[in-house]
């Protein structure tokens, strides 16, 4: 397959650190530019990396000819401007969770997804951990799923750290809580009907630094989660089924080329004894994602307009939780 051409907007930690590597190792993508509000700060990081070209604004980069597909890990803030942007210039966009700020946001960007591919960038799901997870809930080896749980933290209280900064779209649910929401839609393999929320925001950043939700999937399946902000870092997540559970041990923060664990517990011993490790082949999320991406556009996935799907319905979710946190009762997911 020729090469997808990408540049990637902004030098975010996640970009330097996860993207960047996973695209340059990839035979599948050709890293063409980076771009800055800062040309000095684009090019020291395209000398680092070894990228042809840096550009002192987004718009430079998105007015490029050359460039086909835009990765997008901007504040969260600036994720459907700046994506609107690059689809009006016939870019393709995989864009950092979460997509939008809310449902309407979200659907601002049907029209532009009918002409490229926008995808809200949840690395997760190419990981072999979370396909293996899910394989073995579609062959009934826990019975029938009935709960999905997620625990995910970590500490931070920078007041300059954009995280918590709530016109920027800071704070635990859009942070991490997007990825329990979709851990409950990816193993499921539905939409939840309801959701309750109950949140505590930090008195002086304003952002809600510790959300615990419950989602009603229908048919007695729920997912439950807690994220935070403030709290030891630490993530786990578990499906739990009428038969046994699968747990992940590190689920989200894999590491890049790392070799994760996860537990089948088929009989549920309280002793242990009912309980396989399996160890998964080494993988780059990161690099799957990209290259899944890639493969895409070169008429090798679903077509346009599926990839936006996918991230209204995870705003739509998102949105309900914020209702439920102003209302205290239950909220319909529209």
């Amino acid at each position: 397959m020729k090469p997808v051409v990408w540049g990637i907007l902004g030098t975010s930690k996640i970009g330097r650190e996860q993207v960047i590597p996973a695209m340059l190792s990839s035979p599948l993508v050709e890293l063409r530019a980076v771009a800055s509000r800062s040309l000095p700060s684009a090019q020291a990081a395209a000398r680092l990396a070894g990228i042809p070209l840096a550009y002192g604004s987004y718009e430079a980069l998105i007015a490029d000819p050359f460039i086909e597909a835009i990765y997008n890990p901007l504040p969260n803030h600036l994720h459907v401007p700046l994506t609107l942007q690059a689809a009006a210039a016939g870019k393709h966009v995989l864009c950092e969770k979460p997509f939008a700020l809310n449902t309407t946001e979200a659907q601002s960007a049907r029209v532009a997804a009918a002409r490229v591919h926008i995808e809200e960038a949840f690395m997760v799901r190419h990981h072999p951990q979370w396909e293996r997870a899910r394989d073995l809930v579609q062959a009934g080896r826990i019975g029938v799923p009935r709960a999905v749980q997620v625990f995910f933290s970590y500490f931070n209280d920078d007041a300059a750290n954009i995280r918590n900064q709530t016109a920027m779209g800071g704070g635990a649910l859009y942070d991490i809580g997007c990825y329990a929401v979709l851990a409950g839609r990816y193993l499921f393999e539905a939409e939840p009907l309801r959701a309750v929320s109950l949140v505590d925001r930090d008195p002086v950043l304003g952002t809600d630094r510790l959300t615990s939700a419950l989602l009603d999937f229908g048919a007695g399946r729920q997912l439950s989660f807690t994220v935070s902000t403030q709290c030891v870092p630490f993530q786990r997540a578990q499906v739990v089924g009428t038969l046994g559970r699968i747990e992940l041990f590190v689920p989200f923060n894999a590491e890049r080329g790392g070799q994760m664990r996860l537990a089948l517990d088929v009989g549920g011993r309280l002793d242990g004894s009912s309980v396989t490790v399996e160890t998964l082949p080494a993988a780059d999320q990161y690099r799957l994602e990209v290259e899944a991406f890639s493969r895409r556009l070169r008429g090798g996935g679903p077509p346009a307009g599926d990839g936006l799907a996918d991230a209204v319905a995870q705003a739509q979710v998102i949105d309900a939780l914020w209702r439920s946190e102003r209302s205290g009762c239950w909220e319909t997911v529209a």
